[in-house]
C-alpha cells in the first residue's frame, strides 16, 4: 500500500529512517533542493546528525520543452552540457536560456546563502533530497553540480518517486533511496495531505535551524 505523507516532515521522518545507516557520519552533507526538498532534507539531516546545506541547480530546458534539459547550472559557475541535446539549439537560444536561468540562480544563492560560506563537496558524500521524483530532470541536475563540486559519492533521497525517474536517476547517481515508488504514480502532491508551496523564509529558517 502506498503511503500518503501529512507534510514534508513527516516525509523527511520516514527517509531519515531509510538512511539511518549514514548517522554521524563525518563525510555527510544533506542537500535539500530548492525550495520543495529544504523542509525534508531539515529533518533527514537533523535525525542523521550531519550538516545540512542548499543545493540551487536550475534546469537548463529546451524552448519548447521545458522539461527536456540540454545541461544545468550549479553554484560557483558549474555548468553541465548535454552536448547531444545542445546541438538541436543554435548559439543564440542556448545563450538565452542559459542567460534566464543563471540570474535566477544568482537570486536564489543570495537569498539563502547570505552569510554561508561557498558550497564545498570535495570528497564528501552529497546526499541531495528531494520532496519527490517526477521526471527526475532537476535531481539528475543536482547529481551533475554536486559531482562537479567535487562529491565523492552522491546519494539521491527521496520519500516518493515514479518507476522511471528511480531507474533514469539510478544510472547517474551512486545510490538512490526512494521510500514509494507506485505503480501508477501520478504527480508528486498527490502523496502528501499538506504540499503547500515552500517560501524562501521556509528555506532560510531551515537553514539557521541547522547547519
Amino acid at each position: 500500500m502506498t503511503t500518503t505523507f501529512h507534510d514534508r516532515e513527516d516525509a523527511g521522518r520516514v527517509l531519515a529512517d531509510r538512511l539511518a545507516g549514514l548517522v554521524g557520519h563525518s563525510d555527510v552533507t544533506v542537500l535539500g533542493l530548492v525550495r520543495g526538498g529544504v523542509p525534508v532534507a531539515r529533518v533527514v539531516a537533523e535525525r542523521l546528525g550531519v550538516p545540512l546545506d542548499v543545493l540551487v541547480v536550475r534546469k537548463l530546458g529546451l524552448p519548447l520543452a521545458p522539461e527536456v534539459a540540454f545541461g544545468a547550472l550549479g553554484p560557483n559557475g558549474v555548468r553541465v552540457l548535454n552536448e547531444t541535446v545542445a546541438a538541436r539549439l543554435d548559439a543564440g537560444e542556448v545563450a538565452d536560456v542559459q542567460r534566464r536561468e543563471q540570474a535566477e540562480l544568482e537570486r536564489r544563492e543570495q537569498r539563502y546563502r547570505a552569510g554561508r560560506p561557498p558550497l564545498d563537496l570535495t570528497g564528501r558524500t552529497a546526499v541531495v533530497v528531494d520532496d519527490g521524483l517526477a521526471t527526475g530532470a532537476t535531481a539528475r541536475a543536482a547529481v551533475q553540480v554536486a559531482r562537479h563540486l567535487g562529491a565523492r559519492r552522491v546519494v539521491v533521497a527521496v520519500p516518493v518517486g515514479s518507476q522511471q525517474a528511480y531507474e533514469m536517476l539510478a544510472a547517474e547517481a551512486d545510490e538512490v533511496v526512494c521510500a514509494e515508488r507506485p505503480a501508477d504514480f501520478g504527480a508528486v502532491g498527490a502523496y502528501y495531505f499538506d504540499f503547500h508551496e515552500v517560501s524562501d523564509d521556509e528555506v532560510t529558517n531551515a537553514l539557521a535551524a541547522i547547519g
